[in-house]
C-alpha cells in the first residue's frame, strides 16, 4: 500500500502511533534562551517527519525562536514563521540562517525555503504564505508568564538576562488576562488558518492546561472543543518530561499537581468543516 501521508517504514510509523511519550530536550543554545517557552527541534522534527513529506511545506504562526523551522531544515522540508515579537523573529532568522548554511555545506538543504515572517498571526493570509501541508505551533499558555510567584519566573528575574514576557505589545495573546478573551482569541487565530491548509492537511497544537488562582483552566480542553467546530479533532498525543524536579506544592494541606505533562492536539483540514 502507498504511503500518501509520509516516508517513514512502518516500525517507525507505528512507534509515533503510542498516545504518550518522553521527551526531555538537550541544552539550548545561548540566544534563543531569552525566549521563555521554547519547544525543542528535536521533537518538532519527529511530528513534520509523521505528518509531511520531503519537499512539503511547514508553518508555525507563533514560531517564537525558531524551532519549527529549524526542525524542517533538518527534515528537508520548505517552512514559514510568523513571530509577533521583533526581537524573537531576529533571533529566528539568525538561528535559521545558520542552520541552513550548516545543512547547505552537507547539501543536506538544497533549495528549501525557510523563511521567517515578524507579523501577527491575525494576518497570517496578508504575507503572501503558499499553500501549506502541515502546521506545528505552541501558543502562549494564557498569561503564565505574568505570574511573578513562579518558580521559573523567580530564576529568569534573578538573571537579569532572560526574558520574563514575551512582549509588551498588546496584539500579544499572552497578555491578555480574561481567559475567555484569550482563549477566543487563540481559536479566530488557527480558524483563520483554513484557506492556507490543503485538503487534508494536518495541524498540531501543543498546549497544555493552565492552573491559576487555586484552579484549573482547561486551555487544552477548550481548544480541542472550539477547534474541533472547524477542523476534525483526531486524536492527541502526551508529551511527558520527567527529568523535572518535585516541588511540595500545598504540602501537608491541599492537592496541588507537579504538572510536567503537555497535549499535542491533532486537527485535521477536512473541508466540509464549515
Amino acid at each position: 500500500m502507498p504511503n500518501k501521508l509520509n516516508d517513514l517504514d512502518s516500525k517507525t510509523w507505528l512507534k509515533f502511533q503510542k498516545s504518550w511519550f518522553i521527551h526531555n530536550p538537550p541544552p539550548r543554545k545561548k540566544g534563543v534562551l531569552r525566549h521563555p517557552a521554547k519547544f525543542p527541534e528535536t521533537m518538532a522534527q519527529e511530528f513534520i517527519e509523521f505528518f509531511t513529506k520531503k519537499g512539503q511545506t511547514v508553518l508555525d504562526p507563533m514560531a517564537g525562536t525558531g524551532s519549527t523551522l529549524v526542525a524542517a531544515l533538518r527534515a528537508g522540508r520548505n517552512s514559514y514563521g510568523i513571530e509577533l515579537n521583533p526581537q524573537y523573529a531576529q533571533i529566528a532568522k539568525e538561528v535559521v540562517s545558520e542552520e541552513k548554511a550548516s545543512l547547505v555545506a552537507t547539501q543536506a538543504a538544497g533549495d528549501l525555503v525557510a523563511e521567517v515572517i515578524n507579523g501577527d498571526a491575525l494576518k497570517a493570509l496578508e504575507y503572501g504564505i503558499p499553500l501549506i501541508d502541515y502546521v506545528l505551533t505552541s501558543p502562549p499558555y494564557w498569561d503564565m508568564l505574568h505570574a511573578k510567584g513562579a518558580e521559573n519566573q523567580k530564576k529568569r528575574r534573578a538573571s537579569g538576562e532572560l526574558d520574563v514576557v514575551y512582549s509588551e505589545d498588546p496584539n500579544d495573546v499572552g497578555n491578555l488576562h480574561d481567559y475567555e478573551e484569550f482563549l477566543t482569541r487563540l481559536v479566530t487565530i488557527y480558524s483563520g488558518l483554513k484557506p492556507l491548509l490543503r485538503e487534508k492537511a494536518y495541524l498540531t497544537i501543543i498546549v497544555k492546561n493552565v492552573k491559576k488562582g487555586g484552579k484549573i483552566y482547561p486551555l487544552a480542553w477548550d481548544l480541542a472543543r472550539e477547534l474541533g467546530q472547524v477542523y476534525t479533532l483526531k486524536d492527541e498525543k502526551i508529551w511527558m518530561q520527567d527529568n523535572q524536579p518535585l516541588a511540595p506544592f500545598g504540602l501537608g494541606s491541599a492537592w496541588v499537581s507537579n504538572t510536567f505533562h503537555h497535549y499535542c492536539l491533532q486537527f485535521r483540514n477536512d473541508l466540509l468543516k464549515i
